[in-house]
């Protein structure tokens, strides 16, 4: 969720920052660049034990024991993990938050980049941390950390009830269950996994085993009616008001809706669904048959077929998808509404659709060069490292963001349909 209006989108090619490393610092660590390519930021060790952040041509002033996991929110934020005294904390724009942990991680920011969270350890005890804030309850166990889009509710599968080792009927009567916001809901079931929450970040929903051979979706602590020999990660419909998962009943894949089949169990795999905007496409992987890979929207496969299908990307507009192919190792290929672009790539990256639904973009390697593809098009240059392409909020331009010899370099080219 970028703010791109106030970004400088003038056509052509600068450089933002030479972060050739200091001879004065003992060693820097990889580079990040913010997503207007306006600022380049790394880890540099100043001495024994002692890390700061470099960003263009100043460091900061503050400095830890360790620094960890750099990361740019999409507001500009720059945040990471840092250790002092022992103690790990999150620092958000060069401020760290007051409250320190025993440990952090798994990182989470919301869309927009204002609020971030945090797997924590606190004293042997698990849960989560939300903009400094801990939860009240902790537990024995917390794993699957979630935060809604907007960063304001959090969730994680923890541990409810002891076990003592090789107790299996304690775990088979159900030892884990859901908390939100550090709450747990009252089922308490063997296994969970992803919880998910709707788009207004009032409802949660996660994968549940409930025997050895059984397994549901649980809703807001209401499990579905029907089990099935598998589930994968459940996703609500934009409005809210209903979940759908990929599930597995008689040796197949299909898509059931609050527990209904909505898509009939005839594929040797269906998973990374994700709807349109309005709800009116439902886009999922699949696969017609064992070991070939498809695109399947409202129930109807693309007519290609790989090994390999990944990263699939659906348009603002819902109506064109685009996802990753792979045919043998380092042969990776980007399609689009089922036809594949020309050119393989030792690695590509999830394709980008621009605001008005009218282009893609991804981000690959070749022979050790990081390059964009739009349109089918390298379009930028070629660079020792590059980040995911950003358009502008009208789709006319894209924004490329690489490194060379160590030079951040920013480029915005024209977008021809």
């Amino acid at each position: 969720m970028y703010k791109t209006e106030t970004w400088n989108w003038e056509v052509g090619q600068r450089t933002t920052a030479d972060m050739t490393p200091d001879s004065t610092h003992k060693w820097q660590e990889e580079i990040f660049i913010s997503p207007d390519g306006e600022k380049a930021s790394a880890v540099v060790c100043l001495d024994d034990a002692e890390f700061s952040i470099r960003t263009n041509d100043s460091v900061s002033e503050n400095t830890f024991e360790k620094l960890w996991e750099l990361t740019y929110a999409a507001n500009g934020n720059l945040c990471c993990y840092a250790m002092q005294d022992e103690e790990w904390t999150v620092v958000v724009a060069d401020s760290p938050w007051e409250e320190s942990y025993g440990f952090v991680w798994s990182p989470l920011i919301s869309a927009d980049g204002t609020n971030v969270a945090t797997a924590v350890q606190q004293d042997m005890e698990y849960g989560m941390s939300v903009n400094g804030v801990l939860w009240e309850n902790l537990f024995e166990n917390a794993n699957n950390f979630a935060i809604s889009s907007d960063g304001k509710k959090s969730a994680a599968v923890v541990q409810v009830k002891p076990m003592g080792q090789a107790d299996l009927q304690t775990f088979r009567d159900g030892i884990f269950s859901i908390a939100v916001d550090g709450v747990a809901w009252d089922n308490n079931l063997m296994n969970l996994w992803t919880p998910v929450f709707d788009n207004n970040a009032y409802r949660v929903a996660a994968q549940v085993r409930l025997t050895l051979y059984d397994y549901s979706i649980i809703v807001d602590n209401t499990l579905w009616d029907n089990t099935y020999q598998g589930v994968w990660e459940p996703l609500f419909t934009p409005d809210g008001k209903h979940v759908v998962a990929p599930v597995r009943q008689g040796g197949k894949w299909g898509m059931a809706k609050d527990g209904q089949l909505i898509w009939k169990a005839t594929y040797a795999n269906c998973w990374h669904h994700q709807f349109s905007a309005d709800g009116e496409n439902l886009y999922a992987i699949v696969a017609p048959e064992y070991g070939k890979f498809s695109v399947a929207v409202n129930d109807k496969p693309w007519s290609m077929r790989s090994p390999v299908i990944t990263d699939l990307s659906v348009s603002p507009d819902g109506k064109s998808a685009a996802a990753l192919a792979n045919t043998v190792n380092k042969n990776w290929r980007i399609c689009v509404n089922g036809s594949v672009w020309d050119g393989t790539y030792d690695m590509a990256w999830k394709p980008v659709f621009c605001p008005n639904s009218k282009s893609v973009a991804a981000k690959v390697r070749k022979n050790g060069r990081y390059s964009v593809i739009l349109n089918g098009k390298a379009v930028g240059g070629e660079f020792d490292m590059c980040f995911d392409p950003i358009f502008n909020a009208d789709g006319s331009k894209v924004l490329i963001r690489g490194i060379l010899d160590q030079k951040v370099l920013r480029v915005v080219a024209n977008v021809s349909n």
